[in-house]
């Protein structure tokens, strides 16, 4: 049997990102970074080794003294052990393996080293997607792939599990941006490298019918005084290499004080 198709096209997601850097629009991966170094700046810890893996180099150039700044390939240029901090920035949704990529991230890192995820979460770009699909219908009678998953973040922080990192965290906080119409949001997401990099895309330009009519959608179901928003969610991840020091949870029962004690409280058991 053949193996499947991977869900993401990553030479023309290298066509795009190239794209991109002649004209960027990189608030949101610039966002990112600030994110990350307001994280950084509450844990009571020196980062000497940190790495960070981003497909736009140039934005967390002089972020963090002496970081390695490495691509988003499917293999990451990580040597294992070799870090105390990896930071994964705004690319886990291009990934065809998002798991192995923090496994990877998780092998680069030395016991109890830190690993920070910022990733797209599913609110992103919803206004966006039910326009696009909702004209698509209506001008040609069908639906196609447009836009690359984003998980909800109770699956997104479930990934830190299934990578072998401990203590996991999941937050997340919606980013909105305001535009001239849904036109000028999409030359922002062209900028980003953000366009359809899907395997199973339209293999030729989408119609322009069908984009006039997505802005029209936009703008009445979302528009207000002659302007459309657009919403992203970002979300943080964060786990920690294991470590034999690490505080661990208590085994299930092993508890020296009742609840009800501690609140000051009568305890009624629960009937079966």
């Amino acid at each position: 049997m053949s193996s499947p198709s991977p869900l993401v096209d990553r030479t023309a997601l290298s066509l795009h990102r190239a794209r991109a850097a002649r004209d960027p629009a990189l608030f949101l991966h610039e966002a990112a970074r600030d994110e990350a170094q307001d994280r950084l700046a509450m844990v009571k810890r020196e980062f000497t080794t940190p790495a960070v893996v981003t497909p736009f180099p140039q934005v967390w150039e002089g972020a963090l003294p002496g970081a390695r700044l490495i691509p988003d390939d499917e293999t990451l240029a990580l040597d294992e052990g070799a870090h105390d901090l990896v930071i994964h920035a705004l690319a886990l949704h291009w990934a065809n393996d998002p798991v192995g990529q923090l496994i990877q991230c998780r092998r680069a890192l030395k016991p109890d080293g830190l690993c920070l995820v910022l990733a797209f979460g599913g609110e992103t770009l919803t206004e966006l997607r039910a326009a696009l699909g909702q004209a698509e219908i209506e001008v040609t009678g069908g639906l196609s792939p447009r836009v690359a998953p984003m998980g909800e973040i109770r699956d997104l922080g479930g990934l830190l599990q299934r990578a072998g990192l401990a203590l996991p965290v999941a937050d997340s906080f919606p980013l909105a941006v305001s535009y001239g119409s849904a036109l000028h949001l999409m030359r922002d997401l062209r900028g980003m490298g953000e366009t359809n990099a899907l395997t199973g895309r339209l293999r030729h330009p989408t119609r322009r019918s069908v984009l006039l009519r997505a802005a029209e959608i936009y703008a009445e179901s979302f528009g207000a005084e002659g302007r459309v928003p657009a919403t992203f969610e970002l979300v943080t991840l964060t786990g920690w290499a294991p470590s034999a020091d690490q505080p661990q949870p208590l085994r299930p029962g092993s508890a020296a004080q009742r609840l009800s004690d501690a609140l000051n409280t009568t305890e009624t058991p629960v009937e079966d």
